[in-house]
């Protein structure tokens, strides 16, 4: 089974699904990792419970007065007075970034609160609207004397506005005749001018009269105590944050996929090296002969599986050694209409590889195979010189070369006079757990013994 090529625009959902299957560990630790990240964010960034309060404001009120009465909801004033009566006693600095206030056309301030829990926001919304009515009562009866004496101006001015222009329609009527001349018409028109007049100022002196009252604030009620946290709760914040993390490790694993230059198909491969691949061999790495993890991170990359390849092609493992066995035969046996003397090429740094070509060297040896190894650098390779009959066999783990390296390769037996008869492609299986014998499997021995 070929992985499809990395170098497509639409990212196949074979590709993730191997993402899942190899790194669901990786994925899981990066899962939860996300969600303690949403917890700790939740606890910075999430609004808690939240209520509003209404205040109404009475009177006419122009756009601009409506704004400032939201201001003063938000003051420093009312914000120091409700954090002085509430009962968990906050600072006014700490409601400043708790309250809000807005307006509507209706003339209602709508004052808006979060708290950590219901009770407190409730609480709070009251408290802020009392607070503010108090506060903008005050204000008003601070400069109440200056407002009634401001309002007996206008009035007066308008009385007397109000006594001349009568004056002047009496005298006038006094002046005027009976007839329908033209002077008599003009009297009458400047009549009906001066009574529009009075009706005018009558209607100033009404208006100055409600604005004497304008000012007075009532709250519309007690606030409701909010049933659920306000979104994005925590809960939110965690799932938001597991899955934010996952996404972010699938698509890292993409598209390092997709800028890893190594080849892993096998026509690749063989098309870089300009030989074919006689077989893929699968290769368990002695646990005794392992590696071991060393330092912290390579010890939690060995427990997450991040110390093996997951973008590979799977591979039919073999069934036991005698399996693995036939399959190594029948490489050699390939090799047996080739060249006389082969030589087995393996880079340095590639671990499964170097050990297959040492099973296939081990096995030629009980067959009396002519079989050399012969490890080269991979970023400057160099191949001894052809002797007579002679070629090279290249023993290579899947998805560690790059095409450039295969080609270097190629070039370097080529300067060397060697052929490539073709290649083995290794690939590194995990250890499986040793079968425990049974009862059935003891009894051919213990008959050999008997017959022994």
């Amino acid at each position: 089974m070929e992985i499809p090529p990395l170098t497509d625009d639409t990212v196949r959902l074979a590709l993730v699904g191997q993402v899942l299957r190899r790194r669901w560990r990786l994925l899981a630790v990066l899962a939860v990792l996300g969600a303690l990240v949403g917890a700790g964010a939740s606890i910075l960034f999430s609004p808690g419970y939240k209520t509003t309060s209404g205040v109404l404001l009475q009177g006419p009120r122009q756009a601009d007065e409506l704004l400032t009465q939201a201001e003063i909801a938000t003051a420093s004033v009312v914000l120091d007075r409700a954090a002085a009566v509430l009962p968990w006693h906050p600072s006014g600095i700490d409601l400043k970034k708790q309250v809000s206030a807005s307006v509507a056309q209706s003339n209602v301030v709508t004052i808006t609160v979060s708290a950590d829990t219901a009770e407190h926001a409730q609480q709070l919304a009251d408290q802020v609207a009392q607070q503010y009515v108090k506060y903008s009562t005050q204000l008003a009866s601070n400069s109440a004397d200056a407002s009634v004496q401001l309002a007996q101006e206008q009035r007066e001015s308008l009385r007397q506005q109000v006594k001349l222009t009568t004056d002047k329609i009496s005298d006038l009527a006094k002046n005027v005749g009976g007839g329908l001349t033209v002077e008599s018409v003009q009297v009458r028109t400047q009549l009906e001018g001066l009574k529009t007049s009075l009706e005018q100022a009558i209607n100033d002196l009404n208006q100055a009269d409600l604005a004497t009252g304008v000012g007075n604030t009532v709250v519309l009620g007690p606030s409701q105590r909010p049933t659920s946290p306000a979104a994005p709760t925590m809960t939110q914040f965690v799932a938001g944050g597991a899955v934010l993390f996952f996404l972010v490790g699938v698509f890292g694993h993409l598209f390092t996929a997709r800028t890893d230059r190594r080849l892993r198909g096998e026509p690749e491969i063989a098309s870089a090296l300009g030989a074919p691949i006689l077989a893929g061999v699968d290769v368990t790495t002695p646990p005794g002969e392992r590696s071991p993890a060393t330092g912290f991170v390579g010890k939690v990359r060995h427990l997450l599986g991040g110390d093996r390849p997951w973008v590979l092609p799977p591979v039919a493992t073999s069934a036991d050694e005698v399996n693995r066995d036939i399959r190594y035969r029948r490489v050699l046996a390939r090799l047996a209409t080739g060249p006389a003397d082969v030589l087995l090429l393996v880079a340095d740094d590639d671990e499964t590889g170097r050990l297959a070509a040492a099973q296939l060297a081990e096995l030629a040896d009980r067959l009396s195979v002519p079989l050399r190894i012969f490890e080269f650098s991979p970023d400057r390779p160099t191949v001894p010189d052809a002797t007579a009959s002679s070629g090279v066999l290249v023993v290579l783990g899947a998805g560690t070369r790059t095409a450039w390296q295969l080609v270097q390769l190629a070039e370097a037996c080529t300067d060397g006079g060697q052929e490539i008869v073709g290649a083995v492609l290794t690939h590194a299986v995990r250890p499986g757990e040793p079968e425990k014998p049974g009862p059935a499997a003891e009894a051919p021995e213990k008959a050999l013994a008997g017959s022994a």
